[in-house]
């Protein structure tokens, strides 16, 4: 029997097959998970149904995590067809590209709110129209960035929304706790997608990781998304409230010698 075999649930944030919410939703898929998916409109549709078609999917709707009534209309569509559901992957995130460069300083308002409401503020609403037909046991889990927690060149609100992300999960995993359902975030390590080309910068970050991680490499999607596997699944049955890295050790190194030897070397040839 495969592990995730009689399990259903969905995932918001799948794009493209290059991305870590396909990688997750693979894993899930070959364990023998049966999963509902969602798009961001129209102009996405066409990249998503074909991938969601692909793993044997029941659902395949529109939703724009911002508003409160498609979100709504989502799960109202899983109690329909599914009854109940064992996870949901909520890999939504958002901000403005002027607001993604430049000084964290000079975010504007709108930028604010438009980075918080997509990219954090979306799992609480999430959560709260999940709550009512989530199996006991149930998981759900967020993906951020350790940028929340450190200053990273260039993301800027982003990480801001993922630290509200974060806290967020803490207080959802307290609320949904005393039900059996779990909450937790995945913080993944640099890593190739479509979605970080739009980060300024972003080829250096995958050396500077290289240089970083005790592992010495870059974390890949299958790293990510065989984690994403694990959270779903009943293995993580007492785990809740965390936040898993998935970056080969990057976030418990403050500098390595390999990393230190590269600055020196920066620093030597700008003299």
């Amino acid at each position: 029997m495969k592990l995730m075999e009689g399990k259903k649930g969905i995932i918001f944030g799948v794009s493209n097959t290059h991305g870590i919410a396909y990688a997750i939703a693979k894993q899930l898929f070959e364990a023998g998970a049966d999963i509902a998916f969602t798009y961001a409109g129209e102009a996405m549709e066409k990249r998503v149904r074909p991938l969601a078609e692909s793993m044997n999917a029941k659902i395949i709707m529109s939703c724009d995590v911002t508003k409160e009534d498609e979100v709504e209309a989502v799960f109202k569509e899983c109690e329909k067809v599914y009854g109940k559901l064992d996870f949901v992957v909520h890999a939504v995130a958002f901000a403005a590209k002027e607001d993604l460069q430049g000084r964290f300083i000079d975010t504007s308002h709108d930028g604010w709110n438009l980075a918080m409401g997509v990219s954090a503020y979306s799992l609480i609403s999430i959560c709260r129209h999940a709550e009512p037909i989530l199996n006991e046991g149930a998981s759900i889990f967020a993906l951020t960035y350790l940028g929340s927690q450190y200053v990273v060149a260039n993301y800027n609100i982003m990480g801001v929304a993922k630290a509200a992300l974060e806290s967020s999960m803490r207080y959802l995993a307290a609320d949904l706790g005393p039900k059996g359902i779990r909450v937790n975030c995945i913080s993944a390590g640099a890593v190739k997608t479509l979605a970080a080309k739009g980060i300024s910068g972003f080829d250096k970050m995958l050396k500077a990781a290289v240089a970083k991680a005790p592992l010495k490499r870059n974390v890949s999607l299958d790293d990510v998304g065989k984690a994403g596997l694990y959270l779903a699944s009943d293995l993580s049955t007492g785990t809740t409230g965390q936040i898993l890295y998935v970056d080969c050790g990057c976030h418990s190194v403050y500098a390595s010698l390999d990393e230190m030897a590269i600055i020196a070397d920066s620093i030597s040839k700008s003299v």
